[in-house]
């Protein structure tokens, strides 16, 4: 590996598509839009520790369905002041939001591989019919 002392502290941009598994493009993508700003030396980026723990809660608001925006503000939310009244107020609304969408999801899985189970089970009965008299001489 690579001086661990120079690792430890900032990353390439290589380094965090490969620790986060996501495109190169991805990343330059989040920094486009302001999500994510690394130090720039000559045309190389340099990302730090803030830069990583940004990425991570951008990634973990995508796969939560959280939009950019909304994910912009949250994460904005984690370089703020803490206790800032209106900020905990608007993630408090968002996670309340957002909890009651993931729960309303579960249901609807449950629900769906319940009558998943229901037609797999019809279907191998049907199957096992039609095959019965097959199999006798």
């Amino acid at each position: 590996m690579h001086n661990s002392q120079v690792s430890a502290e900032t990353w390439s941009i290589a380094e965090l598509a490969a620790e986060y598994d996501v495109t190169l493009r991805t990343i330059r993508f989040y920094e486009d839009r302001g999500l994510l700003t690394p130090e720039r030396r000559g045309t190389a980026r340099v990302y730090h520790p803030r830069d990583k723990v940004r990425l991570g809660l951008i990634l973990r608001g995508k796969r939560l369905g959280f939009s950019l925006d909304e994910i912009a503000k949250i994460v904005d939310m984690y370089d703020a002041e803490p206790g800032e009244e209106g900020q905990l107020v608007y993630l408090l609304d968002q996670i309340t939001h957002r909890r009651a969408e993931l729960e309303q999801r579960r249901r609807d899985i449950e629900e769906t591989l319940a009558d998943l189970r229901e037609v797999e089970a019809r279907c191998r009965a049907d199957l096992s019919a039609l095959r019965s008299p097959l199999r006798k001489p």
